[in-house]
């Protein structure tokens, strides 16, 4: 189980690379647009980002996005980002904008983009598939770095 709960963070720890300190009204922010964001909402995100990810040239032949569906979900995304920094939370992006910078917006985002990719993770078909490449991997050798071998 500690070897399984190890291999599926690694994929959300990434999503934190290069993630600078929040401060905060960044905080305050970023728990705005958690609360205030519905798991469609959510949904509407991480199907926005693997869309927009997908445009990679390493990645892109896995993935079949016409013209038309990524409109739709820059449309989206659009109408979302809109009414979350300026009706929903607009006091306090106004508030993060003003004491720490527009780097609060993305740090803010950051952060829905985490729980959003979490909930995603969570699902059954989704966790057994991060838990497919483990049998790949020599137990063994992770113990001898230290790791859960289990």
């Amino acid at each position: 189980m500690q070897m399984r709960r190890f291999l599926l963070a690694l994929p959300l720890l990434a999503t934190c690379i290069g993630a600078a300190h929040a401060g905060l009204y960044s905080d305050d922010m970023a728990k705005c647009l958690v609360a205030s964001t519905s798991q469609e909402d959510k949904v509407a995100l991480v199907r926005w980002v693997f869309a927009t990810a997908a445009l990679h040239p390493k990645v892109a032949s896995f993935v079949n996005v016409s013209a038309a569906q990524r409109e739709k979900l820059n449309r989206d995304m659009g109408a979302l980002v809109e009414k979350l920094l300026t009706e929903t939370c607009r006091k306090q992006t106004q508030d993060a904008v003003k004491y720490e910078g527009a780097l609060a917006v993305q740090q803010s985002f950051n952060v829905l983009g985490q729980v959003a990719m979490m909930e995603l993770m969570s699902d059954k078909a989704v966790s057994e598939g991060v838990d497919a490449f483990a049998q790949y991997i020599d137990k063994k050798k992770l113990e001898a770095i230290g790791l859960p071998g289990k």
